[in-house]
C-alpha cells in the first residue's frame, strides 16, 4: 500500500484522513506534519504516523498532500524542496495553486494533483474537481481519485478552469449557507421556531438537489413546474429578479475567480 503524507492537519486534512481510514481500515499508511501541537495529538488518537517534519513526511510518503493555505505554499514549498524528487506524487488542495507553481516550487518536475475539494467532504458528501499533471502515474490518479471519492463525487477538468470551479463546489458552500440562513431568519422573524425552520428549509435543499440530479428535468424547467401563473412563487422569484439575484451569483463567482487567479501569482 502507498504511504501517503499530509502537510498540514486542519479540517480539510482530517475530512481525507477519516476518509481514507474508513476505506482502509487502519491509518498505518498515514504520515502527518503540522505545526499545531493538538492537531498532531488528534492524528495520533486516529492512529496516523505523527512526523517531526514536512521534509520527514515528503521522506516517508509516496503521495504528499499539501494541506496548507495558499498565502503559506511559497514557504511550505521551499521547506520541502530539498526532499522533493520525480518519485514523489504530490497533491494540492489550496485555491489558486497551480501545478506549475507547485513544481516550481519544489524545484523539479515532480507529478502533482491540482485539487479543489469542499467541506461537506467532513460528512461524506464532498464535490472535488481534480486535475492532473501530465507526468502522473495511473496508479497514482486512481489513488487520488479513491482519496477523495470515496468522501463524495469527483469530477476531472483541464487545469485552465480550475479557478473557475472553486466557486462553483469550492466556495460555494457559504453561498448556500448564507442562502438558507436568510431563509431562516426570515422565518424566525415571523414567529416561527428558528430550529424548525432550518430542518425545513435543508430538507427542501436535499429535495431540490434530489430533483437536479434525478428528475430529467432541466433547472429551468423545475423552476416553471413550481411556479403556477399569477402565484407565490412567481411573486417571490419577481422580487428575486428585481434585486439581481441571477446577476448577483455571477458577480460573486466572477470575484472568487479573481481571487483565485490573484492568490496563484
Amino acid at each position: 500500500m502507498k504511504k501517503i503524507g499530509f502537510i498540514g492537519a486542519g479540517n480539510m486534512a482530517t475530512a481525507i484522513i477519516n476518509g481514507l481510514i474508513a476505506q482502509k481500515g487502519s491509518a498505518d499508511f498515514i504520515n502527518v506534519y503540522d505545526v499545531n501541537a493538538s492537531q498532531l495529538d488528534a492524528m495520533k488518537r486516529l492512529g496516523a504516523n505523527v512526523l517531526a517534519s514536512g521534509g520527514e513526511v515528503v521522506k516517508n510518503s509516496d503521495i504528499i498532500v499539501l494541506a496548507v493555505k495558499p498565502q503559506n505554499y511559497a514557504e511550505v514549498l521551499d521547506e520541502l524542496k530539498a526532499y522533493a524528487d520525480e518519485s514523489k506524487t504530490f497533491v494540492s488542495i489550496a485555491a489558486g495553486i497551480s501545478i506549475g507553481y507547485v513544481q516550481s516550487g519544489l524545484g523539479c518536475e515532480c507529478p502533482v494533483m491540482r485539487v479543489m475539494p469542499n467541506t461537506p467532504l467532513l460528512l461524506k458528501k464532498g464535490a472535488t474537481a481534480l486535475c492532473p499533471s501530465g507526468n502522473m502515474s495511473d496508479d497514482d490518479k486512481q489513488t487520488i481519485y479513491e482519496m477523495f471519492a470515496g468522501s463524495g463525487v469527483c469530477e476531472y477538468l483541464t487545469e485552465d478552469h480550475m479557478n473557475e470551479i472553486i466557486a462553483v463546489n469550492g466556495s460555494s458552500p457559504a453561498f448556500i449557507y448564507l442562502f438558507a440562513k436568510a431563509m431562516a431568519d426570515y422565518a424566525d422573524s415571523c414567529g416561527i421556531d428558528y430550529d424548525s425552520a432550518m430542518n425545513l428549509v435543508c430538507a427542501t435543499l436535499e429535495g431540490s438537489a434530489a430533483m437536479l440530479r434525478e428528475s430529467g428535468d432541466s433547472a429551468d424547467t423545475l423552476i416553471q413546474k413550481v411556479s403556477s401563473k399569477g402565484g407565490t412563487t412567481i411573486a417571490a422569484l419577481d422580487k428575486l429578479r428585481e434585486h439581481g439575484f441571477y446577476e448577483a451569483i455571477q458577480d460573486a463567482m466572477d470575484a472568487c475567480t479573481k481571487r483565485a487567479e490573484e492568490l496563484g501569482r
